[in-house]
């Protein structure tokens, strides 16, 4: 468009009236066209490029038929339009149709899921203690044949101890041999617990073999040091050997029990004499003169006697030799006084006085043992059972303690020795463990005392005059079961999503409004939890703690589970009581806990 100057228009008077420059409103308008720049104006131009597309021709004509133009125009681009979004009108309802389809097919596929897991969950049930049995009865398999190759020996170690009349003895004799004894030692566990009568048929079966085999080693040793002379005098390993093994079988306490024997034996047919000598003197007081001649006789060999055996004493043989020695010395002084008659004589008197000395040496013998054990506390095992230093002295216990129900000492004596020797032993013992599990946690300390415990209490349960003892023991085990039962527990709500859960609803007061108002106690935060607890009594096994694998005794194991398993079967009978009740608000109880607690219970037992 040209840069001209618009022609002046002559301005319209209204007759009659002076006309006023720029009052008429034509000339107004005309003013505000001329002065419109188009440059500025972008719909102007968009408008105009539009029109250029179709109005070619600027005649009288066209300029009449330009707003019919558009309009036709404008008709045929909105019936564009509707015919294109008829298209996609269509598309969409045949996606909508399609989208309908499916969701009608996974409503039916969800009913269908629904019904099939109502159906299938008995099925899972049974399913799930169908695997835990079949994996009790691998166990018990695997039990079983560990069972066997402990305490069974082999057909070749029997023929071996059996063998024949003329058959030599070798090295693998011995090597079987050592295996019955140790068989026979560790059959001893199983009378202490609820296999006793397996274990008394293997203790007889072994006891048997043992002696026969013993027969046989002694018959060929005899043989053996027949063919020794003094121009060949070579003796073999294998006889060296045999000489060891038959130590398990001399006469008890060999110098010692020998002598006292003698003695015994000696006084007896003194006393036999002097009767038959004066069996025709009829004075009063007889019986009395002949015990104490009798007395007289027998003690020049008090001194010899008594060197003999404090050199024995005084080299310390061990704690359970000298008690060995103790009781026989008390039993012979028992049996000699009934010859004697009279407790000052001097063999007597000699007699108790090494009595007395071998029993305060056996008792610093013990005293010092404990005292070592006191002086370097060892740190429990890895896998929390017993230290070593607890073996060793529940062995050494177990020796005296065997020995002790062996002796021929009368019963009120017996006694009395042995609750000393089991407050000798056993409170340093027990002091000893306490330290030793200081530092451990709650769960490995409980553990470990009952691991210690209860090896304390299946080597007593064997021997007379512990009934206290175990009485003892056994309020100790318990008080620690209670630990061990409360932790197990308290992992499993912990892992099975309910530990929170359960102490909001213990600490829960009615002041604080409803249950459900409580941080993480919503309908959406228990149905989450239950879904984890779900998963918990799929699997109950699941969720044990690793110390109940290292506990010793498979019974205790069990209490702890069968116990803490009620305790979580409470927990959630509280639980449930509490989102049942209507003052808690909330909304369709039965969809959040969908088991009853006897369901439940029913799940876990």
């Amino acid at each position: 468009m040209a840069d001209t100057a618009a022609p002046q228009l002559p301005a319209v008077s209204t007759p009659g009236l002076p006309a006023a420059p720029g009052s008429n409103p034509l000339s107004r308008k005309l003013n505000k066209i001329l002065e419109t720049r188009l440059e500025n104006d972008k719909e102007m131009l968009e408008a105009l490029k539009a029109l250029s597309t179709f109005f070619v021709e600027n005649s009288l004509r066209t300029r009449r038929n330009l707003r019919g133009d558009i309009e036709r125009r404008s008709l045929a681009i909105n019936e564009e339009f509707v015919h294109i979004f008829k298209q996609v009108k269509e598309e969409l309802e045949s996606i909508n149709e399609d989208v309908q389809a499916m969701s009608s097919c996974c409503e039916d596929m969800s009913s269908r899921l629904k019904a099939a897991k109502e159906q299938t969950q008995d099925l899972i049930v049974k399913t799930t203690k169908l695997q835990a049995e079949n994996q009790r009865l691998e166990m018990k398999a695997q039990v079983a044949d560990a069972f066997i190759a402990k305490f069974q020996l082999t057909p070749d170690e029997m023929n071996l101890l059996r063998g024949m009349k003329d058959e030599p003895i070798t090295e693998d004799f011995f090597r079987a041999l050592g295996r019955v004894k140790q068989i026979h030692d560790d059959v001893k566990i199983l009378l202490r617990t609820n296999q006793q009568r397996a274990g008394l048929e293997i203790m007889e079966q072994m006891a048997l073999l043992q002696e026969t085999s013993y027969e046989r080693l002694y018959r060929w040793t005899q043989n053996e040091c027949r063919t020794l002379t003094q121009e060949s005098c070579d003796i073999s390993p294998v006889l060296t050997q045999a000489m060891e093994a038959l130590g398990d079988r001399p006469v008890l306490y060999k110098y010692i029990g020998d002598m006292l024997a003698w003695l015994h034996q000696a006084t007896a047919s003194e006393k036999e004499h002097l009767e038959a000598m004066l069996k025709l003197v009829t004075i009063e007081g007889v019986e009395e003169n002949i015990q104490e001649v009798v007395g007289h006789i027998t003690e020049g060999v008090c001194r010899p006697l008594k060197v003999r055996i404090e050199q024995v004493i005084v080299a310390e043989p061990g704690a359970v030799l000298l008690y060995k020695i103790s009781n026989l010395l008390k039993f012979y002084h028992h049996t000699i006084s009934g010859i004697v008659g009279n407790s000052a004589a001097t063999l007597l008197t000699t007699i108790e006085e090494m009595h007395l000395l071998s029993k305060k040496i056996f008792f610093n013998s013990l005293s010092l043992h404990a005292s070592k054990l006191m002086d370097k506390v060892e740190l429990p095992p890895p896998d929390l059972g017993p230290s070593s230093a607890l073996n060793q002295t529940l062995n050494l216990l177990r020796e005296v303690l065997a020995s002790h129900d062996s002796s021929v000492v009368p019963l009120d004596a017996r006694q009395a020795d042995f609750v000393q020797v089991l407050s000798c032993v056993l409170d340093p013992l027990l002091q000893m463990c306490t330290m030793s599990a200081s530092n451990l946690g709650t769960a490995d300390m409980a553990t470990f005392m009952v691991n210690s415990l209860y090896m304390m209490r299946t080597t007593l349960a064997l021997f007379e005059f512990t009934d206290k003892r175990l009485e003892m023991l056994q309020f100790q085990i318990e008080a620690h079961l209670d630990t061990l039962i409360n932790e197990q527990a308290s992992y499993v709500l912990t892992r099975a999503g309910l530990s929170y859960i359960y102490n909001s609803v213990q600490q829960h007061k009615p002041e604080q409004g409803p249950l459900s108002s409580l941080p993480n106690m919503d309908s959406v935060s228990l149905k989450v939890a239950m879904a984890q607890f779900d998963r918990y009594l799929s699997a109950p096994d699941s969720l044990l703690m690793a110390q109940l694998n290292f506990l010793l005794s498979a019974t205790v194991k069990e209490q702890i589970i069968k116990q803490s398993t009620e305790l979580v079967c409470r927990a959630y009978s509280e639980l449930y009581a509490a989102v049942m009740d209507p003052s808690n608000e909330y909304k369709d109880p039965e969809t959040i806990l969908h088991r009853s607690p006897h369901q439940v219970q029913a799940l876990l037992s």
